[in-house]
């Protein structure tokens, strides 16, 4: 019972904190699986944390997001970036060929590859704003690259600020894309996921809750975390943490 309760607190803190930082939440659950066989790790517990993160996600940008019904650009704009993804990974999921891609070799590679892309990305000093820069060519580039973070190790998160950035886009207003990008990201994974679940037999218990709690409280605060942080510091860091797990993991494979 706690050693259950242990692995739901883990995994809610690897979800809640990786998703939403440039370092691949994929990638970290695909780790800490092969590395520890998590009994408590399912395909509902998976979709319950996805969950926690969306109404985190959702519930931190609820001002925005209530006010969107009157900026029917910034709408569309999520809209027209969401859609190579949802193309992209249905195509993927439906094939099969997603699973294909959860492998250590390609984590390690696309870990350090895409973090080098995002250090020398964040040395612009560019200062593009969502307010008045973002259009639609700029979003679908945007969004085209996101398609990328399919691969395990590339980061949903890292590549769309990534090009954000490429983009001449702020740090914050870079996050900011991608964290409103997450919301129709999150949802389509949680559906495809839950489609999956529905041709199983499942059971709902108190786990599935406590998962989909922690994540949103795990999510939340990384959110809330990240944005304070990103107007003060460059995002040196997660390429440091970046390269680190790419070098462990390259020790592991290779040796």
């Amino acid at each position: 019972m706690l050693k259950d309760i242990i692995e739901i607190v883990i995994l809610s803190l690897i979800q809640g904190v990786s998703e939403f930082l440039p370092i691949s939440s994929s990638a970290h659950l695909i780790i800490v699986s092969s590395l520890y066989e998590f009994k408590s790790s399912s395909l509902l517990i998976d979709v319950s944390l996805h969950l926690g993160s969306l109404l985190a996600i959702v519930f931190f940008f609820r001002k925005e997001l209530f006010d969107i019904s009157n900026n029917h650009k910034l709408l569309l704009l999520i809209i027209i970036g969401s859609l190579p993804l949802v193309v992209v990974g249905y195509f993927l999921h439906r094939t099969g060929f997603i699973y294909l891609l959860r492998d250590i070799k390609i984590i390690a590679w696309t870990t350090l590859i895409f973090g080098i892309f995002l250090y020398f990305a964040d040395q612009n000093k560019f200062n593009k704003k969502i307010s008045s820069d973002l259009d639609f060519k700029k979003i679908l580039y945007i969004g085209l690259f996101q398609t990328l973070a399919l691969i395990p190790g590339v980061s949903r998160a890292g590549v769309t600020i990534t090009i954000g950035r490429m983009l001449k886009f702020n740090r914050y207003d870079s996050s900011k894309i991608s964290f409103l990008l997450a919301i129709p990201a999150l949802t389509g994974a949680s559906v495809l996921s839950l489609k999956d679940i529905l041709n199983q037999s499942f059971e709902i218990n108190y786990f599935v809750f406590l998962s989909i709690v922690l994540s949103f409280l795990f999510s939340y605060f990384t959110v809330k975390f990240f944005l304070k942080y990103i107007n003060k510091f460059s995002l040196n860091i997660f390429v440091i943490y970046r390269i680190i797990i790419a070098l462990f993991l390259f020790l592991i494979i290779y040796n």
